[in-house]
C-alpha cells in the first residue's frame, strides 16, 4: 500500500499549539486516508517545540525567504523559532525520502503546513496567500502537498 503523509493533528493527535487537534472527519477524507498506509508526523514537534507552545507566524517574507536565511518565525511574544520551523520541515523531508512519500495532506494555515495560505505574520488573524516551511521544503524536492480539504478520490 503506498505511503502517503498526513499532518498528525489532522488524524486526531493533539499536538497543535494549543494542544488540541483538527481531526478531519469528512467522509472524502475518511476515504482518502483507508486508502493509504498513512505516516502522521508533526514537523513542529519534529523541530523540537513543545505543546502546548506559543502561536507563531513568519515574519518579513515567505516560507521560501525563511528556508534561504532572510525572513523568521517569531511567536506571539517574540521569540525566534525559526531553527525549530527549519528542523522540523528537515525532519519531514528526511521522512518522506526514506519512505518513499510522495504525497502529504498538511493542515491549512499553519506556519509549517499551510498548502494556500497562511497568517499575515502581524498576529492579527489575517490570512493571506502563502506556504508553510514545511510545505515549502517539501514542494522543492518534487513532494505533492494537498490540504485537508483538497481531497480529490
Amino acid at each position: 500500500m503506498e505511503k502517503v503523509l498526513v499532518s498528525a493533528c489532522l488524524m486526531g493527535q493533539k499536538v497543535r499549539y494549543d494542544g488540541s487537534d483538527v481531526k478531519e472527519e469528512s467522509d472524502a477524507f475518511q476515504q482518502l486516508v483507508s486508502m493509504y498506509d498513512v505516516v502522521a508526523f508533526c514537523p513542529e514537534v519534529a523541530g523540537g517545540l513543545p505543546i502546548p507552545r506559543v502561536p507563531a507566524e513568519i515574519v518579513g517574507g515567505t516560507s521560501s525567504d525563511v528556508l534561504a536565511g532572510k525572513a523568521k518565525v517569531l511567536s506571539k511574544d517574540g521569540v525566534d523559532v525559526t531553527d525549530a520551523f527549519v528542523k522540523g520541515a528537515q525532519k519531514t523531508l528526511q521522512l518522506c525520502l526514506e519512505q518513499g512519500i510522495t504525497q502529504a495532506f498538511l493542515t491549512e494555515k499553519s506556519p509549517s503546513c499551510g498548502s494556500s495560505q497562511v497568517y499575515n505574520g502581524a498576529f492579527s488573524g489575517t490570512k493571506i496567500i502563502g506556504q508553510g516551511i514545511t510545505t515549502a521544503l517539501l514542494r522543492q524536492n518534487g513532494i505533492t502537498v494537498h490540504n485537508q480539504h483538497q481531497v480529490n478520490l
